[in-house]
């Protein structure tokens, strides 16, 4: 396991920017009040995500400015996406819909004084510039009455530059926001229609009359929080980035037992980070301990859900198990856990959360003992392409947080491909699950030799 230092604390530089500026549609637009879906104004989503894209110089665009490039590229998009160019309002109930007002999103053009290659061999989140390289425009951050999209393209010395963004969430997964950087780029390279249309519909995953609540929904338990889980609150908080390649994979595979070998990649990590983070949080042994990982659901309601859908479509699935059980069972319970959830997650089961999330008044899920872990390794980040070549690195600008991580793809300084993970969490527990993940993958063991552990009640 390599533990990646993200960038020299030591590299400083100076961004230089325009100002901030309205991009509108290109043409004329619908002025109409566009409501969201029950699923996408629901408070989880009432957040801005940031993301970013990090692209080398090519020798066939050095006569072109990719600010300019994308900022004319952007005005044409708008026609086809132009609910980005409105303002959120908020309706009787807390119902957020769209004032297609046309008024823009807004586009900021910037120059830095460094070379890509100078912010060291990995260019991962966290990043520690971040506001430099998306400038957070006073008074326009805010869910209601904002811009939809801020965008900050920065130009570096050797030719390359970063493509930032940030996205209102209720309005857009991270599928639907790749689906609209794609089309952005697509333009940008002369086409004249992206080769997806946008689908708004999003009547589609509204509640039903009357609500009916047909399936077991672990998102809203009512949990009560112990002293322990002051430990996500500590003042001692650190982040790391955990890179796992081939060799990594292959050894943790070695806990798997024979009839769940053909599991995948994914359930393999998760289920050994799941492990060592609650080793490593010594919570009491019957105490529940949760991850939560957001699945795109639209293979899932392809009966109805329309190909160019670009809200929100996903759910996040709660799987539970007790400290006792993760610490001392085999990885392949573990493993079974998270694959019997997520075979949970159907088209009734989506429909029976909508109305779920209605009945609570689109309340916050529960979130107690909870990590979050989001997989963007299909979002299409890393493809997008505005006629430079796709990004070295697409995707979450932000690490996470004690309670949410993102598992992305990697390329080491060596050149090996695999998975990423940032974790967070106290000081002495990230020492304490460092070391659980490193037996893992340095001890000679099977996936019959996990060790017994204890959680103290100190």
């Amino acid at each position: 396991m390599t533990e990646i230092n993200i960038v020299s604390p030591l590299i400083k530089f100076v961004v230089r920017r325009r100002e901030p500026e309205l991009i509108c549609p290109a043409k004329s637009t619908p002025r109409e009040l566009k409501p969201l879906s029950d699923f996408d104004d629901q408070e989880l989503l009432r957040i801005q995500v940031p993301v970013t894209n990090f692209y080398y110089n090519d020798s066939k665009m050095k006569t072109k400015n990719p600010a300019t490039v994308i900022r004319e590229a952007l005005a044409k998009v708008l026609v086809f996406y132009y609910p980005f160019a409105g303002r959120l309002k908020e309706g009787p109930g807390r119902k957020l819909m769209v004032d297609c007002t046309g008024e823009g999103v807004l586009f900021i053009e910037a120059e830095a004084d460094v070379a890509l290659m100078q912010l060291g061999d990995t260019l991962h989140p966290p990043f520690p510039w971040l506001e430099d390289l998306l400038f957070n425009v006073p008074g326009c951050s805010d869910i209601l009455d904002s811009p939809l999209l801020l965008i900050q393209v920065t130009r570096m010395l050797c030719g390359g530059f970063i493509f930032a963004i940030r996205l209102n969430h209720t309005i857009s997964d991270a599928q639907g926001l790749a689906q609209f950087m794609t089309a952005l780029g697509e333009v940008a390279q002369g086409a004249t229609t992206p080769s997806m249309l946008p689908v708004w519909r999003r009547e589609l995953l509204c509640a039903r009359d009357p609500p009916c609540v047909t399936c077991t929904h672990h998102e809203y338990d009512q949990l009560a929080e112990t002293n322990k889980d002051k430990v996500f609150t500590s003042d001692n908080m650190t982040q790391k980035t955990f890179f796992f390649g081939t060799s990594e994979v292959s050894t943790l595979r070695r806990f798997v037992p024979p009839h769940l070998k053909h599991c995948s990649t994914y359930e393999v990590i998760i289920a050994s980070i799941w492990r060592c983070r609650t080793i490593a949080l010594q919570f009491y042994l019957e105490d529940e301990m949760r991850i939560i990982y957001p699945i795109n659901t639209r293979s899932k309601l392809k009966s109805f859900i329309p190909t160019g859908y670009y809200g929100n479509c996903f759910a996040y699935p709660v799987a539970i198990s007790t400290a006792r059980d993760l610490c001392n069972k085999p990885l392949g319970h573990t493993i079974e856990i998270l694959r019997k959830t997520k075979e949970s997650v159907t088209e009734e089961y989506m429909r029976s959360f909508i109305d779920l999330t209605v009945i609570k008044g689109r309340s916050l899920c529960t979130l107690v003992r909870s990590h979050i872990i989001s997989d963007v390794t299909r979002a299409g980040f890393d493809n997008v392409d505005f006629g430079w070549g796709k990004p070295t690195y697409g995707g979450p600008a932000e690490g996470g947080s004690s309670l949410a991580s993102f598992y992305m793809r990697f390329k080491n300084y060596k050149g090996e491909s695999g998975i990423t993970i940032n974790i967070c969490l106290d000081d002495v527990v990230m020492e304490r699950f460092t070391k659980e993940l490193n037996k893992m993958l340095h001890e000679k063991n099977d996936h019959h030799a996990l060790k017994l552990h204890t959680v103290s009640r100190l």
